[in-house]
């Protein structure tokens, strides 16, 4: 079911998605007699791609998403544990430690040493499988940790969690009551919260990773379509769908705890 979820909502991003229909308008336009509805899925297709490239579209699209919590700051008391969610990361030993994360997941543990280090004595948490790497996410994470500084003491492996419901579950088998601090993207922190909580756990949120800006005054970079705002995009679709599946797992489960109950209630 992991696997069938992840490949279904890889070809319905964005980018694969209107390739693909536009691959079928052009098959309509040069194998069939309906070459008007061809050129109409063709320029829709295009269209699409334009705006979804667009930065002041993707940003009206994603940083509601963005800004619904605030980054960190400084809060009394002790914390007990940070925790970094996973994103990606390839094995290759002719590249630092550095360039073997992805960008996201080097700015999720970059936010996550910051708090450690406000925070003696906290115990960084780690997350993410390997992804058929052979080599888990959480401890290419530690790999990098550590070449930053932090201590082998500091640091907390969770290897098996292969989504934020897992990692969820996990951390609240594992923490308990104690003091929590999440990091992620901000776009990804509202699920994120969502599954916590779900998972019986109010941790702090400490966003990071903030893409979408309304501030940019050159016109050349504001108006001109580019891969980094259709990555905007894809992030804000990639958070919707995650949403669906979230209330739709919740509605089975609901449903399923609804025919358990009649069945104890006839026997």
């Amino acid at each position: 079911m992991f696997e069938l979820k992840k490949i279904l909502a890889s070809v319905v991003m964005p980018l694969p998605a209107l390739l693909i229909l536009g691959f079928a308008g052009l098959m309509l336009v040069m194998f069939t007699r309906k070459r008007k509805t061809g050129c109409v899925i063709i320029l829709f297709s295009y269209v699409t791609l334009f705006l979804a490239s667009f930065q002041p579209v993707s940003s009206r699209l994603l940083m509601p998403l963005e800004r619904q919590y605030h980054s960190f700051l400084p809060i009394e008391g002790n914390i007990d544990y940070i925790l970094v969610l996973g994103n990606g990361h390839v094995v290759d030993d002719s590249l630092p430690p550095t360039s073997q994360i992805s960008r996201t997941a080097l700015m999720r543990l970059a936010e996550g040493i910051r708090i450690n280090r406000m925070y003696p004595g906290s115990k960084l948490i780690l997350s993410g499988y390997a992804g058929g790497t052979g080599i888990s996410h959480a401890r290419m994470l530690a790999k990098v940790a550590l070449s930053l500084g932090v201590a082998k003491s500091d640091i907390v492996l969770m290897e098996t969690a292969r989504d934020t419901w897992e990692e969820a579950r996990q951390t609240a088998a594992f923490v308990g009551q104690d003091r929590l601090v999440v990091v992620t993207s901000a776009s990804h922190m509202p699920r994120a919260m969502l599954e916590f909580k779900m998972a019986g756990l109010n941790p702090i949120p400490a966003p990071t990773n903030y893409l979408a800006q309304k501030n940019i005054k050159q016109f050349w970079v504001k108006y001109t379509p580019g891969s980094q705002y259709l990555e905007q995009t894809e992030i804000y679709w990639h958070e919707t769908l995650g949403r669906f599946w979230h209330y739709l797992k919740d509605w089975a489960a609901s449903q399923e705890a609804a025919v358990s109950k009649n069945e104890m209630t006839t026997l």
